[in-house]
């Protein structure tokens, strides 16, 4: 067979490697292929009498995921009835439809390959492709044909489809979208059809044409603009109902007013022929509002969480393990704690768990905003939503379903958006009162301008209403919040608690805790030193992984690397805060703190390698130099090695104290550890303030006298021994592997390890408070100067329509200037390495 080297594959036109043996016969002729993958579509297309897609069709559809198509049997979980509910739905005659979202899609001639491939199954009744949105609407009898079989044949030529079956909320979301296109559509087609008539009048006048274009232009004019005002601006309708009722009033009050008094004033001019007539004014600023919100609603829902959101990070199904290790397909809200799950390359974890066998990269963008993948192995988490890149994982479930990270992550962002910032809290009270006072101020316009001009008064009023509306000062701060959260989130660092902003922004102290905050929180055997020559630094390794082989202390993860399977120990006893002890080949071992493992006086393991030796002789035991935690190994009583134990410092540990310190940021470090180590981490990282011993009431203690003294503290901390502190503390941020507890009283949660986002935060904290005054600061001036020339009569209602839009445009610019923040570190530290052992 010939080889194809410089061919394009027939199928989706990738290059076809040099001597490939895949081909495709058509019409008497060899057509080469790239790909096992393609193999396969392309006979499923042909051997199914479909040939003719190859001659309609119009591009190049994508290269198939053999990942997604070669296994069938993944597709049989689809059949589950529980499944099925949330998606699949009956029709009268005992059919049932469902809609899929499908991948692939490329042009018109997918769509005809889809719905041909579906239409020639037994059972299928009806099958169509919105080619727009890339969804297929099925119809098809349950007794006849399974909806697996359906996916699989779609995924046999190269289409995988999902369910589409979006919450309440997104369908509300989408609907609400919808409308107000269409909304924004008639405004602005009435706009510019009303401004067409409006033009001749404005520079002919009345005098300059004859009465009866004058009246047809009018009468046109009335026509078109009722759409706008009664379909564009019926939202602003809705809600001043509601604040009415409500007895709290918003900006939909005087834009109601504005609106509805200019329609039927005009209307009323129209019908009578006499007075001014403002439909060009209606329109253009009912268009122009409607644009603002929605650029403001289109932020938001980018930067906002979406309704949909832990069905599209968590997977589907997932494959479950039973005890002979056999393979099952089941929903993955059914997995529960305890199962084992197989996850194989380009999967996604389906669940919280700990991997028992296999060692991949894992892709945690979608959690932690980090784009390079982390390696995990035996032993390590995941966490549901990450995707293997690399090799097959087996994992032991611990949290499934609404009890994954992912779901207390979206519950803790519902919280933020609860309640509202101090500052957004205090513009809703500005809009508020400022409409109270408009309305008082128009009213008094309009009583001034009876006595001066009553033909002037009407357009005047209307201009005072538009032209000061505060649509701005409404705007100001939720967009700038939104856009500032957003921005964190996409950094990794998630904010819990709506007023967290603002005071990170004002923060003037941070207080470190010391182990899984500044470290990682991971013990390293950083030095093994034998007492006994007939002791190896390595069988004194094995025999402390021994001991340690059944315990989960973070202790015994520093010796599992160690283990030799030639060594088991029996009879092991755990003291609480001691050591282990247990037989090993007929002798009795101890590991632990010196004065537990061995009876006899021993000296202080972190002295001073210059000792003297006269203090040496009268130690019985050996003493151990140099930093860190040690442990003593004892054989019947005798000691035979020591062992330091050291955590790493966090890579950008350093670097993050520095950037803190250079944004003019006070910083602290509070520790239960001894005073060598949190010392020596200290001076490392050089940190002035630091305290040692602190059990979490001194922690408390040392946080309220800062307070007592005016600082605003921010603690950064992940243990049970914080909570107490993080719930004092101005704003509280928990590590990204805090403890549940922990992040339940924190303000912030850092989705990311790495500790520089701390400093981030703050930047984009202060970012968008200082974003949030420009708005309010624009939206006051811009009234403060509109209002006394709208009243002076020198603004007509058609500017006053384009300075109040331009205005909210103005601050919803501003704000989103925010999704775009690039945050830079102030200083550059070099980083720091874990000790090797």
């Amino acid at each position: 067979m010939s080889t194809h080297a410089s061919a394009a594959c027939y199928h989706c036109g990738a290059p076809v490697p040099d001597k490939a043996p895949w081909y495709i016969q058509l019409d008497d002729e060899q057509h080469p292929l790239c790909c096992p993958g393609c193999e396969a579509v392309a006979h499923a297309i042909v051997e199914g009498g479909l040939e003719s897609y190859y001659r309609f069709r119009t591009e190049l559809p994508e290269r198939p995921d053999t990942r997604k198509t070669a296994r069938a049997d993944t597709w049989a979980v689809f059949d589950d009835p529980e499944l099925q509910a949330s998606f699949v739905h009956p029709d009268a005659d005992g059919r049932v439809h469902a809609t899929l979202a499908v991948e692939g899609i490329t042009c018109a001639a997918c769509a005809w390959l889809i719905e041909h491939r579906l239409n020639a199954l037994n059972g299928v009744e009806t099958s169509a492709v919105n080619l727009t949105h890339h969804r297929v609407r099925i119809g098809w009898d349950p007794q006849a044909v399974k909806l697996s079989r359906l996916l699989a044949e779609m995924a046999a030529i190269g289409y995988s489809a999902q369910p589409y079956e979006p919450d309440r909320a997104q369908k509300r979301l989408e609907h609400e979208e919808r409308m107000t296109i269409r909304r924004l559509i008639v405004a602005a087609v009435g706009m510019m059809q009303v401004m067409m008539f409006s033009i001749p009048i404005y520079f002919a006048g009345s005098e300059g044409m004859s009465a009866n274009f004058y009246a047809l232009f009018h009468w046109l004019s009335l026509a078109l603009a009722t759409p706008v005002v009664l379909f564009s601006a019926q939202p602003f309708f809705r809600n001043a109902l509601r604040d009415l009722r409500t007895r709290v009033l918003g900006m939909d009050v005087p834009v109601s007013i504005a609106i509805g008094g200019a329609w039927l004033a005009s209307t009323w001019s129209v019908i009578t022929g006499e007075g001014e007539v403002y439909f060009d004014s209606v329109a253009m600023f009912t268009f122009f509002l409607l644009f603002s919100r929605y650029i403001e609603a289109r932020a938001r829902r980018r930067d906002g969480q979406s309704g949909n959101a832990v069905s599209s990070v968590l997977p589907t199904s997932a494959t479950r393990l039973d005890a002979d290790d056999s393979e099952h397909i089941v929903p993955a809200n059914r997995l529960a704690e305890g199962d084992r799950v197989l996850i194989r390359p380009g999967q996604d974890v389906p669940a919280d768990g700990t991997i028992e066998q296999g060692e991949s990269s894992l892709d945690e963008s979608m959690l932690t905003g980090e784009y390079l993948p982390v390696t995990r192995g035996t032993g390590q988490r995941v966490t549901g939503g990450s995707q293997n890149m690399e090799n097959p994982l087996v994992v032991r479930v611990t949290h499934a379903g609404r009890n994954a990270r992912i779901a207390g992550i979206l519950d803790l962002t519902d919280r933020a958006f609860a309640s509202r910032p101090r500052l957004a809290q205090m513009a809703a009270r500005m809009a508020h009162l400022f409409v109270v006072r408009l309305l008082m101020v128009a009213a008094g316009v309009a009583v001034a301008w009876w006595f001066i001009d009553p033909s002037r008064m009407l357009w005047i009023v209307l201009s005072v209403l538009v032209v000061t509306c505060p649509c701005a000062l409404a705007l100001a701060t939720p967009a700038a919040l939104t856009a500032g959260h957003g921005q964190l989130k996409r950094r990794g660092v998630l904010v819990t608690r709506a007023d967290a902003l603002e005071t990170l922004a004002n923060a003037t102290r941070v207080i470190f805790d010391k182990t899984g905050t500044l470290t990682r929180g991971e013990m390293q055997l950083a030095d093994t030193r034998p007492l006994d020559a007939r002791l190896s630094a390595s069988q004194a390794r094995a025999l402390a992984a021994a001991l340690e082989a059944r315990s989960e202390h973070p202790i015994a993860r520093a010796f599992r690397p160690y283990r030799d399977a030639t060594l088991a120990a029996s009879e092991i006893h755990n003291t609480t805060g001691q050591g282990l002890e247990g037989n090993i080949q007929g002798a009795h071992w101890r590991l632990g703190k010196p004065d537990f493992a061995s009876a006899a006086p021993t000296a202080s393991p972190r002295k001073s390698c210059n000792e003297t030796s006269a203090a040496k002789a009268a130690s019985d035991t050996p003493a151990a130099p140099d930093s860190g935690q040690w442990l003593l190994l004892t054989e019947n009583g005798r000691p035979r090695a020591w062992f330091r134990l050291q955590d790493s410092v966090r890579n950008d540990a350093a670097t993050t104290v520095a950037d803190l310190k250079a944004r003019g940021l006070e910083v602290e470090l509070l520790s239960g550890d001894n005073r060598e180590a949190v010392g020596a981490l200290a001076a490392e990282l050089e940190i002035p303030d630091w305290r040692a011993g602190q059990t979490p009431a001194d922690k408390l203690q040392r946080l309220q006298t800062l307070q007592e003294a005016g600082e605003r503290v921010v603690m950064v901390g992940d243990g049970i021994n914080d909570v107490p502190v993080l719930a004092g503390a101005d704003v509280a941020i928990a590590m990204n592997g805090a403890t549940d507890l922990a992040r339940t009283r924190a303000d912030a949660v850092l989705l990311s390890p790495r500790l520089s986002r701390i400093a981030e935060a703050v930047e984009i904290a202060r970012a968008t408070r200082r974003i949030m005054r420009q708005n309010m600061a624009w939206s006051v001036c811009y009234n403060v100067a509109a209002l006394p020339l709208a009243a002076a009569g020198l603004v007509p209602p058609w500017l006053a329509a384009i300075g109040m839009s331009a205005s909210s445009l103005v601050v919803v610019t501003n704000a989103l200037r925010l999704t775009r923040w690039k945050t830079r570190p102030v200083v550059q530290a070099p980083l720091t390495s874990p000790v090797a052992p």
